[in-house]
């Protein structure tokens, strides 16, 4: 399943491989199915965010048997929960129209069960596969889980042909549900959403390509800010520059001076500066991003990773050993509701990091703004399948609300992508190096922007709630 998706994009395999599991769950008891279901999501997360291993070993400083476990175990973990709804699957009625439609609908709630049980982990819906397809038209009605939704339920025809079910389910009736789900996604794909607003900016996104064992280093420091300072020289004038989450590795109240010149020199230019840099108020300290110059506000993350940037159970575990004291891992959550950025007056909305991720989230901030931004440090996943993974994703919103979206990150991968989610300006991973292009910003509002995820997992449970009802009745009538 992650070759369909990015850097592979072989998005044929997505549907292959969900009609072969919803190939094998057909007629098993609810023991067999669940566990086939939970070995097929195990060997999802196993080979698909192997990566955990590379930010655990190396920059948790826990030794390999011990990294290789607690990969393990979490990968373990997210089976489990992605696994929990196919426990359903045998009380449905055995028959060709449960597969066709239970089949889906359990696979999307169990990816939705783990996008918000225990902070959530939204990675790997198999929606992301259909990003530059046909099917992609579909994102902006009800975003990457109808994606999901739409892919399994296919996979599901692909299973009942399999079959040989032709006696029972005509192939035109399954064929009919392929040609909607394609031809719609095509035509919706010629749909514009919202219109251009005002004139093109120009930008500048700042790879720095900081290490990471050197980014927290205080002997550093200057160095670090001398040399976002050298890659702005040439783009002062431009109407914004970006510099990436937590760009400064200080507070303000640290770099004050610093803060003051860059935000002179900005304004003198009239360019607008967004950086990211921790913050600390009376609540402690956020994970923020900060306008300067021509530019006004600060955002402070609301979505913060789990024992990066916080330590669940901290007075239990803190200190127990260092992949427990990492970095800045004592962030506090911002507000819920925060006032957009400005940008030449334009409104933008920020997703820091792991914000990204989630679908609602973004589409929730999205609300008023004319174009998007995610500031992001990926340098703790190496040189893995985690930064185009990531990349994707943040295409993926781009899509669903229309709207731009810039992605300025410490070392890759940063980009320019447009309101459809296609990227149209990137930079190489672990190089130093600006990104130079132009942001059309956009008004409007799509169906997914205004109703979120809501309509397909409220239907996702109509037709469970349906099913198991009809088997209910069904259970009532033989007995009399």
């Amino acid at each position: 399943m992650p070759l369909a998706l990015a850097p592979y994009s072989l998005w044929p395999i997505a549907v292959l491989s969900l009609a072969t599991l919803c190939y094998q769950l057909t007629g098993q008891p609810f023991k067999e199915a669940w566990a086939r279901a939970t070995c097929y999501n195990l060997g999802l997360f196993l080979s698909g965010v192997s990566w955990l291993y590379i930010s655990i070993h190396e920059h948790g400083f826990v030794a390999p048997p011990l990294a290789l476990l607690a990969t393990g175990l979490f990968c373990t973990f997210m089976a489990l929960i992605s696994s929990l709804p196919f426990l359903l699957w045998s009380a449905m009625s055995p028959t060709w129209v449960t597969s066709l439609i239970a089949f889906p609908a359990l696979w999307v709630l169990g990816e939705w069960l783990r996008s918000w049980l225990f902070s959530g982990f939204p990675w790997l819906l198999v929606g992301y596969s259909h990003l530059s397809t046909w099917l992609g038209g579909w994102a902006p009605i009800g975003g990457v889980f109808w994606l999901s939704f739409v892919t399994a339920m296919s996979a599901a025809c692909l299973a009942q042909y399999a079959r040989g079910h032709a006696g029972q389910l005509p192939l035109t009736l399954c064929s009919l549900v392929l040609v909607s789900f394609v031809g719609g996604g095509y035509w919706l794909k010629q749909a514009e959403w919202g219109q251009p607003l005002g004139r093109p900016l120009s930008v500048a996104l700042v790879q720095p390509n900081i290490a990471q064992n050197q980014k927290w280093s205080a002997d550093r420091r200057r160095l670090i800010l001398d040399r976002l300072q050298q890659q702005s020289q040439p783009h002062w004038g431009r109407d914004l520059i970006v510099w990436p989450e937590a760009a400064i590795p200080a507070t303000p109240q640290q770099v004050s001076s610093f803060l003051t010149k860059v935000s002179t020199r900005a304004a003198n230019a009239n360019t607008a500066l967004v950086t990211g840099i921790p913050t600390r108020d009376d609540n402690g300290f956020h994970n923020s991003v900060m306008a300067l110059g021509a530019a006004s506000g600060e955002y402070h993350k609301t979505r913060l990773v789990p024992f990066g940037e916080y330590i669940p159970l901290e007075s239990v575990v803190r200190g127990a050993i260092k992949f427990f004291d990492l970095p800045m891992s004592n962030f506090v959550r911002g507000a819920r509701q925060q006032a957009l950025l400005q940008i030449d007056k334009r409104p933008l909305a920020v997703a820091i990091c792991y914000e990204v991720v989630y679908p609602d989230l973004v589409a929730r901030i999205s609300d008023g703004a004319t174009m998007l931004l995610t500031v992001s440090n990926d340098g703790w996943f190496g040189d893995s399948l985690a930064l185009p993974q990531h990349l994707q994703m943040a295409q993926m919103r781009a899509a669903e609300n229309a709207k731009p979206m810039l992605r300025a990150t410490n070392n890759g991968l940063t980009a320019i992508i447009d309101y459809r989610g296609r990227v149209t300006g990137q930079l190489a991973p672990f190089t130093r190096g600006e990104l130079r292009g132009e942001i059309q910003p956009r008004s409007g509002q799509t169906v997914f922007s205004r109703w979120r995820s809501w309509p397909t997992i409220l239907m996702c449970f109509a037709i469970l709630g349906g099913l198991l009802l009809r088997r209910v009745n069904k259970t009532k009538s033989e007995e009399q």
